[in-house]
C-alpha cells in the first residue's frame, strides 16, 4: 500500500470515527437518515438529495463534494432501504 493510500484510508477512518461519535450522542440520527433515504432513494439525484436533507435536519453535515466516508454512509443507507424493500 502506498503512503497516499494509507493517508486516504486513515482520513476515511477518522471521518467515520467522528460520525460514529455523533450518532452515539444523537442515536435518533440513524432512523431519521434511513427514513430520508427511504423517501428519496428513487429520485434521479438521490445521493445529493439525501445528503442535503440529512445536513439540513441533523448535526451530520455532508458537503456537496462527498468524501469517501460520505459516499460510504450514503451507500449504506441505500443498501439498508433496498434490503428492507427486498423483505416485502
Amino acid at each position: 500500500m502506498s503512503s497516499i493510500e494509507i493517508r486516504n484510508r486513515d482520513r476515511v477512518i477518522e471521518e467515520l470515527r467522528i460520525f460514529l461519535k455523533k450518532i452515539m450522542v444523537e442515536p435518533e440520527i440513524i432512523p431519521h437518515s434511513v427514513a430520508v433515504a427511504r423517501e428519496l432513494i428513487d429520485h434521479e439525484d438521490a445521493d445529493n438529495l439525501i445528503a442535503q436533507r440529512i445536513s439540513d435536519t441533523t448535526n451530520v453535515k455532508i458537503p456537496a463534494e462527498h468524501s469517501d466516508a460520505d459516499k460510504l454512509f450514503l451507500e449504506l443507507l441505500k443498501e439498508v432501504v433496498k434490503d428492507e424493500k427486498a423483505l416485502y
